[in-house]
């Protein structure tokens, strides 16, 4: 008996990197997986390799970054598997570009994939999950969200993932349906186009290394689990915290600017810059 047995499982941006293992590992735990990418010939390899070895696959090229085409692969799941169990949002853009020289149209694409997307992408998996009653979404954020150089659009996008995931999971709390978030780390092709990453990972970081966390948050072992950010790093895995006030709460009958400083100067303490949170 397999973990997913009888679950249908949508996995978007499947054709490579972390959704090929996202995929591929939820299959060998016995769900029936849409391999969704909009390059159709690694996800009609990622959809082979699955049905090889005795799953059942089916292939979706659509683009979640298109309203109607992100309810096409839900309702592609449906039509072959019966139903929607589990959704993967994994496909995503990323770059590396000083702010001062972003482009405009560079953005808008990265935005309407990542965060666009994931929303457009959820919506539809929801309509049918409200209707049965259960199902899991996990989204896929990145540490990027606490901030990081270079990426300001990535970052932004992907802290838009993780509010969007506490959002989502605070109206489905009298539900069964869960949604979390994870911000797994690997070697990948984002990796290799970036030169910071580059020098401070290894290889070894295989993303199939992350696939087991996505495994276990679709299935019932994570029953009750939801509105988390769950953070896996090779051998590290760990929770991240949602952005909350941070002790102590200063009171003043009326805040003017010399009160403010005086303020900084004493019992408040900022927060590490995030170059320095990013180390983590």
């Amino acid at each position: 008996m397999g973990l997913l047995d009888g679950k249908a499982v949508v996995v978007t941006g499947a054709g490579r990197g972390l959704g090929r293992e996202y995929a591929r590992h939820a299959a060998a735990a016995g769900a029936a997986v849409v391999v969704n990418d909009v390059d159709p010939e690694p996800a009609t390899e990622v959809a082979a390799l699955i049905t090889e070895a005795g799953g059942r696959a089916e292939v979706s090229t659509h683009s979640v970054a298109d309203a109607d085409q992100a309810a096409a692969i839900v309702t592609q799941c449906v039509r072959a598997f019966g139903t929607i169990d589990g959704l993967v949002n994994n496909a995503g853009l990323n770059y590396q570009v000083p702010p001062w020289a972003d482009d405009p149209v560079r953005m808008r694409e990265l935005i309407e994939v990542n965060v666009l997307g994931t929303m457009f992408t959820g919506m539809a998996a929801l309509r049918v999950m409200r209707d049965r009653g259960t199902g899991v979404i996990v989204n896929v954020a990145s540490g990027a969200l606490l901030g990081k150089r270079g990426a300001a659009a990535y970052s932004a996008s992907k802290g838009a993932v993780a509010s969007l995931t506490y959002s989502w999971a605070a109206d489905l709390a009298e539900t069964t349906i869960r949604v979390n978030a994870i911000s797994p780390l690997a070697w990948t092709r984002m990796v290799e186009a970036d030169e910071v990453e580059r020098a401070r990972l290894s290889r070894d970081l295989t993303p199939d290394l992350a696939a087991p966390l996505v495994t276990y948050l679709l299935s019932d072992l994570s029953a009750g689990i939801t509105g988390q950010l769950v953070r896996l790093r090779g051998d590290k895995l760990h929770l991240v915290r949602q952005h909350a006030v941070k002790q102590p709460v200063l009171t003043c009958p009326r805040w003017e600017v010399e009160d403010i400083a005086a303020a900084f100067r004493g019992e408040l303490e900022p927060e590490p810059p995030p170059a320095e949170r990013w180390k983590l």
